[in-house]
């Protein structure tokens, strides 16, 4: 008799024991995002270089050929609004990289160097949590950051690209790199075949990328959740892929971009940089189609890697133990607008791809909410149940996977340098511009002009909402610790 009390109250307290475990989860915001089970699953990142959020066949191209990225669609959940904050610097990958991996919004970087977007000291960044954690974590790629912060976050690398895009090739020496393979000199790199197309010993930097990941996935410790980071310069200039690929886009078969323009309207203060350069003014049909074409097929080339990369995750028998995140930097003009660049609060150029697979991420499934890449840290750490550091300032979306009417934030603050400040609350959207002292507004109505074509900024039937998101731009200022900017002088 004793004895069955005793087995009905430990039944008793396991039951209990899981119904608050389960609570806990909810409260949390886990919900069945959480993979049940008790060891870790593992992380691959896959990060592209210069990529709109428009160029995926699986969300709505039907232009260009991504199957690998399409395979991650279907089988995991697409955020359709996931932004970049905008650039403290031209080369904006760079802050936004820093962003992501620190969790940290633009102007609270802590930031050092001359650009000012060098991940500082005082922040940890996320491959460090991970590492911390006692996960294996490995990078291959672009780190386009200092080499102090690489060695805080990982313990394995190969190929790994510290400078900017057409400097050296420098490879981290570490478990897996050949040992006859130090530095390229970056003399050896001048030509416009070997500036972009290129890695060490003449293989295309996509697949020097995939190769290393893949070296790494077959020879990974196998006792420990790994963290692995791979970031592609893909589909950044100089573009060349195989001859194959460029083959699948003739030029004169691809349309324009809704919103080309052969000049933009006004000037936006950063008209003349390097990206702005890549082609003349006025933009000509031709040209931005034959841009467009030699865009799509670096992608496809990618995403020939991405499949490689995955089929190596499956072979390993981790697939289904791993979450996987594709996203990008940020975007790219390439015509829309006039513009070529990056280096503007336009759609094209601040929204980016991003896809979330694995354990507990519902299949084939489409998000709304606002987001930043500088979210995707604390999200993360909420799905595996690691502590979010203290100076991470991004908020977890980890409940949007449970549930779709989830809203993480409800107004997106973007800007450029000092001259360009943008906000997007609900559907409308606000630009301000600041250039050798004149002052340009414009207000799009994104709901019925995604585009950005209908300037609406003179229109008294939108006057109302002109002056709230002139007044919510003041508070995201604040906010964000951006009221100091020589943008705002006079405001």
């Amino acid at each position: 008799m004793r004895s069955s009390s005793v087995k009905q109250t430990r039944r008793t307290f396991l039951r209990a024991a899981l119904a608050g475990a389960t609570t806990l989860a909810a409260t949390r915001g886990f919900g069945d995002i959480r993979p049940k089970r008790t060891k870790r699953p593992n992380v691959l990142f896959l990060f592209s270089d210069d990529q709109r959020a428009d160029t995926i066949r699986a969300l709505g191209n039907a232009q260009i050929k991504t199957p690998n990225l399409d395979r991650l669609v279907k089988s995991g959940t697409a955020f359709t609004n996931a932004y970049i904050m905008g650039g403290s610097c031209p080369a904006v990958c760079a802050p936004s990289r820093a962003m992501l991996l620190t969790g940290r919004s633009l102007w609270r970087l802590d930031r050092q160097g001359m650009w000012n977007y060098e991940i500082s000291e005082k922040n940890k960044t996320m491959p460090e949590v991970f590492r911390e954690a006692g996960y294996v974590t490995c990078q291959t790629g672009k780190w386009h950051q200092r080499e102090g912060s690489f060695r805080r976050g990982f313990d394995r690398g190969k190929n790994v690209w510290f400078g900017g895009t057409g400097d050296h090739f420098r490879i981290l020496p570490c478990d897996y790199a050949p040992p006859d393979t130090d530095l390229v000199p970056e003399k050896t790199r001048r030509s416009r075949q070997k500036a972009m197309g290129a890695g060490p010993r003449g293989a295309h930097s996509s697949e020097a990328f995939a190769n290393g990941m893949i070296s790494f996935l077959k020879q990974r410790p196998k006792d420990r959740p790994f963290f692995a980071y791979v970031a592609f310069f893909a589909p950044h200039d100089q573009r060349i892929a195989p001859e194959k690929y460029h083959a699948m886009y003739p030029p004169d078969h691809l349309p324009l971009p809704g919103n080309f323009l052969p000049q933009h309207p006004f000037d936006n203060g950063e008209m003349k940089i390097r990206d702005e350069k890549l082609e003349r003014w006025p933009r000509a049909k031709s040209a931005i189609q034959k841009h467009l074409s030699d865009y799509y097929a670096t992608i496809t080339h990618m995403d020939a890697q991405i499949g490689r990369i995955l089929d190596a995750l499956k072979e390993s028998g981790q697939f289904d133990n791993t979450i996987i995140v594709f996203s990008s930097d940020n975007g790219l003009a390439i015509g829309s607008h006039g513009l070529m660049g990056k280096q503007n609060v336009y759609e094209h150029s601040v929204k980016v791809p991003l896809i979330v697979s694995g354990p507990g991420v519902p299949r084939n499934e489409r998000r709304s909410t606002f987001c930043f890449l500088l979210d995707i840290f604390p999200t993360l750490c909420d799905v595996i149940g690691l502590p979010v550091p203290k100076t991470v300032e991004g908020k977890s979306f980890a409940a949007a996977f449970r549930n779709p009417r989830t809203r993480v934030r409800d107004a997106l603050y973007f800007s450029y340098m000092n001259v360009q400040r943008a906000v997007r609350e609900g559907r409308y959207k606000l630009i301000e511009y600041h250039v050798k002292g004149k002052r340009t507004t414009q207000l799009f109505d994104l709901e019925t002009d995604p585009l950005e074509m209908k300037n609406l900024a003179s229109d008294d039937n939108h006057k109302e909402a002109l002056e709230k998101l002139k007044r919510r731009l003041a508070q995201l200022r604040d906010e964000y610790a951006d009221a100091k900017n020589a943008f705002w002088k006079g405001y």
